[in-house]
């Protein structure tokens, strides 16, 4: 029994028994990579730390911590910052210009069609007539279906008044553009008798 106590303790008669060691002994070479990655890591902290200090201080990083925080140089920055502001000038000229060309449109659809189209909300559009009689007589139209091809009419004040041209031209003869033009021709008559 005591023996076996022993034998399990890992004691052994030395006269009768040989131990081998492995040239390649797992054991050792998982020491020694655990010694090699504690060795990186204390490295690193340390360059870490002395990059917090410099931070800290709010003077430049210094050349060889810029490669270990991973950090562009300070060249790279800068060079980086002339491209966002590039970019930003850029985009400041486009909104320019994309706002004059939509003023330019609105006069163009306005002198062509004799309509003032402003959007009210998504998908509502507002139409009011060069020839209105008052500035809320204006039409409301809703963009259904899809991609907003179908168009409705919605109900307003103003459109309760032209009741015969709505049956006529939209629900007979289901066309926006002839109602509008048939529309602008009555407002545009009444304008020229009164």
């Amino acid at each position: 029994m005591q023996l076996e106590r022993f034998t399990l303790q890992g004691n052994y008669d030395q006269s009768r028994t040989k131990v081998l060691h492995m040239s390649m002994n797992p054991a050792s070479v998982a020491k020694q990579r655990l010694r090699e990655d504690q060795a990186r890591l204390q490295e690193e902290c340390e360059q870490l730390r002395e990059l917090v200090r410099a931070l800290e201080r709010g003077g430049p990083i210094p050349a060889n911590l810029e490669a270990a925080a991973g950090l562009p140089s300070s060249k790279e920055v800068a060079e980086l910052r002339k491209q966002v502001e590039s970019a930003e000038l850029k985009n400041q000229r486009l909104k320019e210009v994309f706002q004059t060309k939509i003023q330019e449109f609105r006069k163009v659809c306005y002198a062509l069609t004799g309509y003032q189209i402003d959007i009210t909300t998504e998908n509502q559009y507002r139409l009011t007539s060069m020839y209105a009689e008052h500035k809320a007589d204006c039409l409301i139209f809703k963009a259904t279906g899809t991609s907003g091809t179908k168009m409705q009419l919605l109900e307003t004040a103003f459109s309760r008044t032209i009741q015969e041209l709505i049956e006529l031209h939209l629900l007979h003869q289901d066309s926006i553009p002839a109602f509008l033009s048939a529309l602008t021709l009555d407002l545009f008559s009444r304008q020229t008798v009164a």
